[in-house]
């Protein structure tokens, strides 16, 4: 028998003060009681209970553990109850690290409503491109483009990565629209390197039945995504850019997609969250929020504004 199963025997026998009365509500026998307490008073090293023909009586250090059997059954019970509300009740606070740009555009503007809906659960955001461990730092959620090799880790995949080829309405209207990739070469152009690996972002475009390398000579070369959006949307050059860092460009007529989206199946935007059985209302309901919110938007595990 455990301790805490001991403990609760021992109080219960010191409240109703019969072996008899505590082995009725437990289901056991009087002996077997009887034997429980013997056990505890052996391991601890003293006599608990003074037992009589008629009564049982606590003694001096039984009065003393009484008490604090009590305190150490009563604090199991409250962190129990702390816990079974966690997982039922949406409060505390959530912890959630986005990705610079895709967490600024399409992230933050559906905090405002899910912050009304759920005033117990508080929001601490953080942001960042690079790669951080969620366990270790204690991450409830993050959004990452790309999967995680982390068997800790639950992704699912919230969209797809449609990249496409874009210019301003300025741009085109002063240097024409390209259709060949000679033309599209010979255009000025906004690359992006990524911060990490120092590596270029290849430009594809779609032609017919292949996909086109581009390698213009002329470019300006920027290793942030919404300097290359923003420069684009100016009229500094053509970019090959994913969908969710120009959807509100495009809606506001500042971009134009001039190319046939593309897509690279192993490319997309995962969430992911640690990977237990009882996963917390907190994390739950912000997940079912934001994979709503962007179905709302045309965004889902498999299609995009750009391509469904």
């Amino acid at each position: 028998m455990d301790k805490i199963n001991l403990l609760q025997l021992f109080v219960s026998l010191a409240e109703q003060g019969s072996f008899v009365a505590v082995a009725n509500q437990s289901g056991q026998s009087p002996s077997t009681i009887s034997k429980a307490i013997t056990r505890l008073e052996k391991d601890l090293g003293v006599r608990l209970l003074h037992r009589t023909t008629r009564q049982l009586q606590l003694t001096e250090a039984g009065e003393s553990y009484l008490q604090t059997a009590r305190e150490v059954l009563s604090l199991l019970q409250n962190t129990e109850s702390k816990l079974t509300q966690n997982i039922s009740t949406p409060t505390g606070t959530l912890k959630i690290n986005l990705p610079m740009s895709f967490g600024q555009l399409y992230v933050v503007p559906l905090l405002p409503e899910f912050c009304q809906q759920y005033p117990d659960i508080k929001l601490e955001l953080s942001f960042s491109d690079d790669y951080t461990d969620i366990v270790e730092s204690g991450i409830d959620i993050a959004i990452r483009s790309g999967k995680l090799n982390d068997s800790r880790l639950i992704a699912r995949r919230i969209c797809p990565m449609d990249m496409g080829i874009f210019a301003s309405p300025d741009h085109l209207a002063k240097f024409g629209t390209p259709t060949t990739p000679a033309e599209f070469e010979q255009h000025n152009w906004i690359k992006y390197r990524f911060k990490q690996s120092g590596r270029i972002l290849t430009i594809m475009l779609p032609q017919a039945e292949q996909i086109v390398e581009l390698d213009p000579k002329s470019y300006v070369l920027v290793d942030d995504g919404n300097a290359l959006a923003q420069l684009t949307s100016l009229g500094t050059g053509l970019a090959f850019m994913p969908h969710f860092l120009v959807r509100d460009l495009v809606q506001e007529g500042k971009l134009t997609l001039i190319s046939s989206p593309w897509r690279n199946p192993e490319q997309a935007v995962y969430l992911y969250y640690l990977s237990r059985d009882y996963l917390p209302a907190k994390v739950r309901l912000f997940i079912e929020y934001i994979v709503q919110k962007l179905a709302s938007q045309d965004e889902s595990a498999h299609a995009s504004w750009m391509k469904t």
